[in-house]
Parts: C-alpha cells; sequence; structure tokens
C-alpha cells in the first residue's frame, strides 16, 4: 500500500490530570532533530503533524530497517477524552489511534479509568505511555534518549522499583481486560496492549512512542481504520472563533478529501444543518507554528483554519462536508444531523445536563450513566431560565438538579434559581462533576429518608432487657436493646401475638432526652398503658406498630434491609387476624 494513496493517521491524547499529556505533546514537538531540514516537524493549527522522514528515522534507532508505509502522524493538540469525543467522523471518534498517559508512580486515577470508558466506548486502538520514570528514584537522567538505550543506563535499584511499578501497571489494565506488556518483550502485537515507559519532562522514550504508534496504525489499516484518499472534503470543526481582522473562523481537521478556497461546504449551526462558503484556507507555518499561510487547496490529513463567508452559529464538534456539483445536498444534510445526534440514552426520569459541546455533552452523560444516574434531558448551551422552570416541575426532589460541564448561569436564569428549589453544579473536570453529582443525590436521598422517618411510624424492633428494670409500672421504665428501625416518642408498641404493648412515653440516652432513637443500640424508655411482667416481660422482642395505610409508603422509601425485614415481620404477625393486611386489598 502506498504512503501517496494514504493520509496521516489522526492521534489523540488521553489520561488523568496531571500525568503529562500537554508535556507529552511539548516534548513531541520539540523532538525534531532535524529542525532546518525539509520535512521536519511541523505546527499546525491545533495539530502537530510528524512526517514519515522523521518516523524512519526514529524507527531505524529503536527497531533498526522498518518499512512505513504512512506518510506521517498527525497529533492533535488538545489533550483530554472530551476533546477526543468532541471530534467525530462517519460512524464514530475522530482519532484514529491514541496514547493513554499514565503516570508509572502514581497508577490509574479516576480520569485514567474514564479515558480507558472512552476509548473502549468508541474502539479505538491505543497504546499506554509510563510516563514519568525520571521520578523513580536514583533515575540516571539520559535526555533525548530512547527507552531500550536509557533502560541500559540505569542502576539496579532503579531497575528494581522500576519493575514493581510496571508490574502494577500491567495489572490494573488486565483488570479492564487487556493484556500488556513493555513494548521491548511483546512477541505477538496483536495479542498485547503495547506500554512504552517514557519520561515527556526528560523527553525520553518519545521515538520509541512514535514507532509503536506508527506500528499500530500500519497494523490496523486495512480493517480497523479507513486512511485512503477520497475526493470529497470531510473534517471536523474543533472550535469556533471570531476574530476582528478575519471574521469567522473555524479551526478543523481535514480527515478526508480535499479543501479549495471558494468551496460551498456544509455545516451544522444552532438553528440546524447550513451552507456557507469558504473565504479563506489558512495553515500554520514557521517556527512553532505561529503564523498563518493562505493556501487555494489542501489535502487530508491537515489542521486548517477556515474563513466562513458568512456569520452563522456554527456548533463545535460539528462535520463539515465540501459541496461538489451533483451532490445530494439533503443527503449530507442528514448525515451532519446524524453526526451531530447526541449518543445518550435519555430517560423518562433523571437530571439535566447541559455542556459546551456534543463530545463534552456525551462524556460527562457517559460517566454519569456508569454511575446508575439516570439523565432526563441533555443539551448543549449555557443553563437558561427554561431549564430552572423544567427541573423545577418534576416530582423527584433529587432530580431537581442541573449539571453543568464549562458551561455558566445566564443571568436571567440566576433569580430564577434563587426562588426555586433547583440545585446547579458545575465544574470543568468531569470527574469532579460526576463525584459532586453522586454526593448531591446521596445527600438528598438521605435527607428525604430522614424526614420521612419523622413523619410515620418506622417498623422497629425492639427487647426490654432483663438487667435494666427501672420501674414497673406507671409508667414503665426499662432499658431497652433497639435491633432495627427508630424508636420515637409517641410510638405504640406490639407483642409478637399482635396484642398492645404499650405506648413510648419518653427516651433517655445517658443524661439526654430524645425524641427519637435510631438501632443499633441501646436506650431508656418510658412506656405507659401496660404493666411490666402482665402485659410485657423481660426478655420479650416488641415492635413498633404500623397502620396500614404507610406500608407501600415505607417500601417505596428503601428504609435498608434490616427495616424492611422488621415490616415482614409486622406484617406477618398483623396477617393472624387479617390476611389481606398490608396488601392493599
Amino acid at each position: 500500500m502506498e504512503s501517496k494513496s494514504l493520509r496521516e493517521p489522526i492521534v489523540c491524547v488521553l489520561g488523568h490530570v496531571d500525568h503529562g499529556k500537554t508535556t507529552l505533546l511539548d516534548a513531541i514537538r520539540g523532538t525534531n532533530v532535524a529542525g532546518a531540514e525539509e520535512g521536519g516537524i511541523t505546527q499546525r493549527i491545533g495539530a502537530t503533524e510528524i512526517p514519515k522522514t522523521i518516523i524512519e528515522k526514529f524507527s531505524k534507532d529503536v527497531l533498526g530497517t522498518v518499512s512505513v508505509s504512512i506518510p506521517g502522524l498527525l497529533f492533535i493538540d488538545t489533550p483530554g477524552h472530551v476533546a477526543f469525543a468532541n471530534m467525530r467522523g462517519r460512524g464514530g471518534a475522530l482519532a484514529d489511534i491514541a496514547l493513554l498517559v499514565v503516570d508509572i508512580n502514581e497508577g490509574f486515577m479516576p480520569q485514567t479509568v474514564e479515558s480507558i470508558n472512552i476509548l473502549k466506548k468508541f474502539k479505538t486502538p491505543f497504546i499506554v505511555v509510563a510516563n514519568k520514570i525520571d521520578r523513580i528514584p536514583m533515575f540516571v537522567n539520559c535526555p533525548g534518549k530512547s527507552f531500550r538505550d536509557c533502560f541500559k543506563m540505569q542502576r539496579e535499584e532503579w531497575v528494581v522499583e522500576f519493575e514493581k511499578r510496571l508490574y502494577n501497571l500491567v495489572s490494573k489494565l488486565y483488570e479492564f481486560g487487556f493484556s500488556s506488556e513493555r513494548y521491548d518483550r511483546i512477541k505477538d502485537f496483536k495479542k498485547n496492549l503495547v506500554i512504552v515507559p517514557a519520561s515527556a519532562k526528560e523527553s525520553v522514550g518519545l521515538q520509541d512512542i512514535i514507532v509503536m504508534l506508527t506500528g499500530l496504525a500500519q497494523r490496523f489499516l486495512e480493517s480497523e481504520i479507513s486512511l485512503k484518499v477520497s475526493d470529497q472534503g470531510v473534517g471536523t470543526v474543533l472550535e469556533v472563533k471570531r476574530e476582528d481582522s478575519m471574521g469567522l473562523t473555524v479551526d478543523t481537521i481535514l480527515y478526508q478529501g480535499k479543501l479549495r478556497k471558494g468551496d460551498v461546504v456544509a455545516l451544522n449551526t444552532k438553528s440546524g444543518p447550513s451552507t456557507t462558503r469558504v473565504k479563506g484556507l489558512y495553515v500554520a507555518v514557521g517556527r512553532g507554528g505561529k503564523s498563518l499561510q493562505e493556501k487555494k487547496e489542501i489535502n487530508a490529513a491537515a489542521a486548517i483554519r477556515i474563513l466562513l463567508a458568512n456569520k452563522i452559529d456554527v456548533i463545535p464538534g460539528t462535520p463539515i462536508y465540501s459541496v461538489r456539483s451533483g451532490d445530494d445536498i439533503d443527503e449530507i444534510f442528514n448525515e451532519i444531523q446524524k453526526a451531530t445526534q447526541p449518543d445518550i440514552d435519555i430517560s423518562e426520569n433523571g437530571i439535566i445536563v447541559k455542556a459546551d459541546s456534543l463530545g463534552s455533552l456525551e462524556a460527562i452523560s457517559y460517566e454519569l450513566s456508569l454511575e446508575n444516574i439516570k439523565v432526563r434531558q441533555a443539551d448543549i448551551g449555557d443553563i437558561s431560565k427554561r431549564d430552572i422552570i423544567s427541573a423545577e416541575t418534576l416530582n423527584d426532589p433529587t432530580e431537581r438538579l442541573i449539571v453543568g460541564f464549562n458551561v455558566e448561569v445566564l443571568p436571567e436564569a440566576k433569580d430564577t434559581l434563587a426562588s426555586s428549589d433547583v440545585d446547579v453544579i458545575t465544574d470543568r473536570i468531569i470527574y469532579n462533576l460526576v463525584e459532586k453529582t453522586k454526593e448531591w443525590i446521596e445527600s438528598k436521598r438521605r435527607a428525604l429518608l430522614e424526614e420521612k422517618k419523622r413523619e410515620i411510624p418506622i417498623p422497629s424492633k425492639i427487647m426490654i432487657m432483663p438487667e435494666y428494670i427501672f420501674r414497673t409500672t406507671k409508667p414503665v421504665i426499662v432499658g431497652l436493646k433497639v435491633i432495627s428501625g427508630r424508636l420515637k416518642v409517641g410510638d405504640r408498641l406490639i407483642k409478637s401475638d399482635g396484642r398492645f404493648g404499650g405506648t413510648i412515653k419518653s427516651l433517655r440516652d445517658g443524661d439526654v432526652s430524645k425524641q427519637f432513637f435510631d438501632a443499633p443500640g441501646e436506650v431508656a424508655a418510658a412506656i405507659e398503658g401496660v404493666t411490666l411482667n402482665r402485659q410485657i416481660s423481660p426478655g420479650e422482642f416488641l415492635y413498633v406498630d404500623i397502620p396500614e395505610s404507610a406500608v407501600q409508603s415505607i417500601r417505596n422509601s428503601d428504609m435498608g434491609p434490616e427495616i424492611m425485614e422488621t415490616l415482614d415481620e409486622i406484617i406477618r404477625i398483623k396477617r393472624k387476624e387479617n390476611i389481606f393486611w398490608g396488601t392493599g386489598v
């Protein structure tokens, strides 16, 4: 397969915050040993291009002579799984392959798990970079070298510690269903996930990473990745900008075909699919890619800036298609709508999710679903007054929540929010947002359960403790062992045969008077309406009497297995006289 018939595979970098994603991208950009030569590593708009000539040099250094059939690699410069999800092509993620960066010293962290989940979801091939090997004690620095060469320079003490950390990483990956190994120990690359140890800070192992990514891309060329160049220009909008000097521009990854100045393009806006004309095409040039150069025509794969002729509300993450003579515009619009339709399981009940882009919306909704948190509504954009009103109408208080990722609460919504019982949680890190949402729901459920426990009798089981008898009548004062539930002042008690067992007049825990006492524990109680050793006896089990009307409400409240078990015991006692008690008949 000739390289000229292929485009560059698109690479995305994922991993936990502070594990070195950005440092790694910076190091890759600075790895150009032939910086002044033709065909060196090039900074693009939102991407870094590593050409075939550099890959071949690295391949020779790391593995000896290797055949390279791809024209290069295109790294997306915005790291993270939200950016990954926001980039989409036909039928899935735009990124062909990915790097999962893991700090070898910290191991798996929450965003590592999030990244693996999203890679699995999109079925994206990836390799693992075990970063920060320079942080392992007694590291002998070897800047710019391959891992294999650097490894030969290390002391035995470092090697022992390194192997321990690597084993921990291999074990953790196995828990997620991956058989993995250090790249230079793998005999069958089809059966093992590649781990490349590296130090982004010291530029160690970068050659190894590039070579392993190339091998991964070439291994999936024929089946998993479509790299053949076609004529129609197709891309994904990464970012929308309104610049005074230029007008409306969209930073785009062109992953298929060609795009020319003057082409009509179709893409999605807040009011639906629309067409406009390409007024200008720009690529980054010069050291660091800080200058822009206008082009008449650009071939995939490329990171470009497109100047649009019309000011339209383009949605980040939307596909962009060149519209050729004879193309069915309705079919293209349908393709765009399908691609920008959120892949989210919407439920009849649940919370509201807002996010800044399609990928963000999908990523946060997906992570919430893994925690069994249902989503009723999911939209792109800031939190509006309409969102507050929508959440306020929900019957379940645990659903009156709006979760916002990288968005603001609009001024018009703030007054409405202040006078409502709706809560808003916002954050710019998915893990934090999911954790805050879980805590909010659990806290709300606890509060509602506490409120319900105060309103209705709770199925409770108690025992009169023979060693704590203080008075036998008017009222009986004894020590009680509260086995399950919650005992409250005013509770009516029944015996195991269904007969009256007295009423709780007061409760005392040490020197403190209590209105209620939760199981398990021991409490002193005054019981009126009975006499000890006549109606009730020491060592006897008693139950809090439950009205039949409360049975269904208690079952729906999910008060815990002990309380539910006690409720079943009370129902069995009641059914000795009425076999339909508690059935609602």
